[in-house]
């Protein structure tokens, strides 16, 4: 638990403060990527990680940055900086804005970080309403020439969900801990 708070605490230092070493700027600025000692992006990261529950799926580009992550909430692919509209099942709406995302890596230990934020999702469920925010991060360490990565996904959610009668229920996390899970993540081909 001591390791997924200061992992939380050095991504989250390093997201607010803009980097230790060497930062590379994603799409407009919403892509955050330290890597420590300045060394490049392991070029066997490159590529399509799928989790294996959870619908969790991370795409890292050469420069490390992560250009699209099938989130959990819906199974919808989310690219950073761009708004995410997808029909639901029952004829609404599903609407995704994405925050500011950060990849955090250690050569030295093969220890990656991953924070992805989204700031706004609403998702229309027949005629309940669920609206909100949430940040997932997953750190653990990948072993490359497996193609596997064993993270530790802690997600922090704050959801509101409203039913047609005007109730609201609130379907959030502790704030502090959030709500922890093992992911092992492996290297798939790209759709």
């Amino acid at each position: 638990m001591r390791l997924i708070v200061s992992l939380t605490l050095c991504g989250s230092l390093i997201w607010l403060s803009g980097g230790c070493r060497s930062g590379l700027d994603g799409a407009a600025g919403d892509v955050k990527v330290v890597i420590e000692g300045g060394e490049p992006f392991p070029e066997a990261l490159r590529g399509r990680w799928q989790a294996d529950r959870d619908g969790w799926q991370l795409v890292f580009e050469a420069d490390g940055r992560v250009s699209a992550a099938v989130i959990s909430m819906g199974r919808v692919e989310i690219r950073p900086g761009a708004r995410t509209t997808v029909p639901t099942r029952s004829g609404g709406q599903g609407v995704f804005d994405p925050g500011l995302w950060s990849v955090y890596y250690t050569p030295g230990t093969q220890e990656l970080t991953v924070r992805i934020s989204m700031d706004y999702v609403r998702v229309e469920m027949g005629e309940n309403t669920l609206e909100g925010k949430s940040t997932d991060i997953f750190a653990g360490t990948v072993a490359p020439a497996e193609g596997l990565w064993q993270a530790e996904w802690t997600t922090f959610t704050d959801y509101t969900a409203r039913t047609p009668q005007g109730q609201t229920f609130k379907l959030a996390t502790d704030a502090t801990y959030g709500e922890n899970k093992l992911l092992t993540f492996r290297k798939v081909p790209d759709e």
